[in-house]
């Protein structure tokens, strides 16, 4: 309704009342107005009428929607489904255009306005969680791994000679596959144990740029957000050898940016030394559905030479020699395409020289609208001070959590390990579980899951995992030896008292159902080689 279709209205119906609807409209486009021409994150959060009034206003500019429109070619926006349609609210027709996610669709206005306005929210949201010299940001429809290989596949062009990622030791396989995926070696640094953390070994790190030579080297890769008692890297040390060396420093901020702490130490790396991007999960900070991520970074060009390496005619991967190549590296690159890249056509092309791989990956050159559609709208009902609001009460929980485990696990005869450096995650001691056996500790975390607990890790000690042909010990603690087997929990963004109350309570009795069983296990025991014992002097 413009203000001529008012002014025809007031034929049909009194004039003040008109007036007073007009009013009422008014004050959504006032809320719309403010959002175009500033970009940022309205304070306060609006009502589902305002946000689906404006969706509704942008699905419209795109040529799907336009009343007289005729469609011939081979992408046209056509949905089978009206449920599928009114899913997308109608805005079909994806981000991007020729492999530039950021670029703009000249038949989908709605859209490419849509993705530049959300990209221009969650710069905000970044800068109000503590990055405020952010310069540039995107959001991709990839989870963190495949967001963090097309880091590394841009870093590519800039170093050609280099073939390795040094990158301190986290156990997590899609941080190491996003490495292996774009075709790089992946040089871990193990971790030092102070006290109860898992600390970055800067000497380790710099003894290991020497040796290799800084231009073979393609970036560091370190890591904010992390299981206890693994802790954030030392991002401050890392940006310094980077800057001295000129080699790139590419950050996994997986859930980062909800822990002012973790966002507090990117911001220093930048300032003191050298932080090229940084990379965080859309589901695990803003609590959407699994899909995407934000890519950010300081210098504004290198974050769009990124979101122009999203594929588009083409992506180059490797070389590849031959003991590189598993079915898994294969599949979970070919899978994380499938998942997350709306409408392509895909080919594959393998070349062979001098027993080297080459593999060529074709793609169409758009992308999907989902993660960009689902943060803009939670961030548009939360608003600044909502989202605020819920670091805030993370924090607190953070704080609840840890005092809570602790008089549990005093209560078991264990210990709340210490670990101040990790601002999300905590770790308390099984040790009298694996006095026992691994297998009572795994038992655990079975009991726990079964008894809808989830997200608590229960990690054993000495357990061997490879990943793509790399053998990691003690593989899930981020170490080969650590002294202990431990249950982790974490307070992350959204957690309720009742979630940390019911967790611990659950707790409580599994532990005591695992003593229990470990004590009857021992008596058993016992009986049986007090028997055997008794057999043998009789014979």
């Amino acid at each position: 309704m413009n203000a001529e279709n008012f002014g025809s209205s007031e034929r049909l119906v009194t004039a003040a009342y008109v007036r007073q609807g007009a009013q009422g409209r008014r004050a959504h486009e006032l809320r719309l107005r403010a959002l175009l021409e500033q970009g940022k994150c309205p304070e306060d959060g609006w009502d589902e009428s305002t946000i689906e009034l404006f969706l509704h206003e942008l699905a419209i500019m795109d040529s799907n929607n336009f009343l007289g429109n005729c469609g011939v070619g081979e992408r046209e926006g056509r949905v089978a489904s009206g449920l599928v349609a009114r899913r997308h609210y109608r805005l079909i027709h994806g981000i991007g255009r020729s492999g530039d996610i950021s670029a703009v669709q000249p038949k989908a206005a709605g859209s490419s306005l849509l993705n530049k306005l959300t990209n221009s929210v969650v710069l905000d949201v970044i800068k109000l969680a503590g990055v405020r010299t952010v310069t540039n940001c995107f959001v991709v429809p990839m989870a963190t791994g495949m967001s963090l290989t097309l880091c590394f596949l841009t870093l590519r062009h800039k170093r050609p000679k280099a073939k390795y990622i040094i990158w301190p030791r986290i156990d997590q396989k899609s941080c190491f596959k996003s490495m292996i995926t774009a075709g790089f070696e992946p040089v871990v640094i193990e971790n030092v144990l102070e006290g109860d953390e898992l600390r970055t070994d800067i000497e380790a790190v710099e003894a290991k740029i020497k040796a290799l030579g800084a231009e073979n080297i393609l970036c560091v890769h370190s890591t904010t957000s992390c299981f206890a008692p693994r802790v954030p890297d030392r991002l401050e040390e890392l940006a310094v050898i980077c800057a001295n060396y000129d080699i790139p420093h590419i950050v996994n901020n997986a859930y980062g940016v909800q822990s002012s702490k973790c966002m507090h130490l990117i911001q220093q790396g930048a300032r003191v030394g050298r932080i090229d991007a940084f990379v965080q999960s859309l589901d695990k900070n803003f609590m959407v559905p699994v899909g995407g991520a934000i890519i950010a970074g300081f210098n504004e060009s290198f974050v769009q030479e990124i979101s122009k390496m999203y594929p588009g005619n083409y992506w180059f991967v490797g070389p590849f020699h031959p003991c590189q190549i598993t079915a898994e590296s294969l599949v979970f690159s070919l899978l994380s395409h499938n998942i997350y890249f709306c409408q392509f056509n895909l080919y594959i092309g393998f070349g062979c020289f001098s027993f080297f791989f080459f593999f060529f990956f074709f793609f169409s050159g758009r992308a999907s609208a989902s993660p960009s559609l689902d943060v803009l709208i939670t961030l548009l009902s939360l608003g600044a001070s909502g989202y605020k609001q819920l670091l805030k009460e993370r924090k607190e929980m953070f704080c609840y959590l840890s005092s809570e485990l602790k008089k549990l696990a005093d209560n078991h005869n264990e210990r709340l390990l210490d670990t101040p450096h990790n601002p999300i995650s905590l770790a308390m001691s099984l040790k009298n579980l694996d006095e026992n056996n691994d297998a009572a500790v795994t038992q655990l975390g079975s009991m726990l899951f079964t008894r809808q607990v989830s997200g608590a890790r229960v990690v054993p000690c000495g357990s061997v995992q490879t990943v793509n042909n790399y053998t990691f010990k003690g593989f899930m603690s981020h170490a080969n030896d650590y002294p202990c087997a431990y249950l982790n929990a974490a307070s992350a963004i959204g957690i309720k008292k009742q979630d940390v109350d019911v967790f611990l309570k659950r707790l409580d009795k599994c532990l005591k159902t695992s003593r229990k069983e470990a004590k009857k296990e021992k008596s058993v025991n016992e009986i049986s080689n007090s028997n055997t014992g008794t057999e043998q002097l009789e014979d």
